[in-house]
């Protein structure tokens, strides 16, 4: 069955949408490449929740500027709890802590 995202949340895609999928020659992704793509997804939206500390009128911690650099870092250096590949879901990463 290929899968699909829908606001961060991974599901099967219907008969119609793979038929539809096969006739465009869309490449599908893999468990792995989505749950990857959802983890970028979910990196972005935390670097976005601090990005008010990279102001020009603000003095980033030493701290936070480690926090930002592991996020970004991410997915390329990145483990999971149960030393497995990632779930579909990102249950098992290990997320850098927030100071």
């Amino acid at each position: 069955m290929v899968k699909k995202i829908v606001d961060g949340v991974l599901s099967d895609m219907t008969a119609e949408e793979e038929a539809w999928l096969n006739a465009n020659q869309v490449a599908a992704q893999s468990d792995e490449e989505i749950a990857l793509e959802h983890l970028r997804e979910q990196r972005n939206f935390k670097l976005k929740e601090t990005d008010f500390y990279a102001l020009s009128d603000v003095t980033m911690s030493a701290e936070m500027t480690t926090y930002r650099q592991a996020l970004r870092d991410l997915p390329s250096n990145y483990s999971t709890s149960d030393s497995s590949s990632l779930s579909k879901d990102l249950s098992n990463l290990v997320w850098p802590t927030k100071p």
